[in-house]
């Protein structure tokens, strides 16, 4: 596996907070940890990560960078895997039904989710100078709209928010 610009090989911060995408830690680790608590996760539910799907969630896990279905099939050509579009989307749809990754609406494209198996509503913070994502803990946006909306008599059934700026990297060099 490849290491994202924000890595060394210092502790893996990422892998006990792996919302701090933009802080350095061993990618490596990261990646690898979250894979193996997915693999668990859907062994307990009884489902099966088949070639495809591992490759798919491994190459997300690659890089904290949110990239779209034709990327993804790109790299599974290249791999071997089948040069068809539905090749992708089909493993990057159950990847999302299982919570495994997340549709970034702004970017059309998708993540790893960093925290599989529990229950989580990540606000998404996006630089646009490296489109480095970071899956930040979004309880309290939560419940800000939660609370936002009961006063004007809407129940929220669920909600993505993305946030785009800068990391501290992209910050620091401009």
């Amino acid at each position: 596996m490849t290491q994202s610009p924000h890595t060394s090989n210092a502790t893996c911060p990422g892998c006990e907070t792996p919302d701090l995408a933009f802080l350095e830690h061993d990618h490596d680790a990261c990646a690898s940890d979250t894979l193996a608590r997915a693999e668990a996760l859907l062994v307990e539910r009884g489902l099966r990560l088949t070639p495809v799907r591992k490759r798919v969630l491994q190459i997300l896990l690659e890089a904290h960078q949110a990239l779209g279905a034709y990327e993804v099939l790109s790299r599974l050509v290249a791999e071997g895997f089948g040069n068809q579009p539905p090749v992708a989307y089909r493993a990057l749809d159950f990847l999302e039904e299982q919570g495994l990754a997340h549709r970034i609406r702004r970017l059309n494209a998708f993540v790893a989710c960093m925290h599989p198996g529990e229950p989580h509503a990540p606000v998404f913070l996006i630089c646009t100078g490296c489109n480095t994502v970071a899956e930040a803990p979004g309880a309290v946006v939560g419940a800000a709209l939660g609370k936002a909306a009961r006063g004007l008599g809407f129940a929220v059934d669920r909600a993505t928010v993305e946030a785009v700026g800068r990391c501290p990297a992209c910050e620091a060099a401009a």
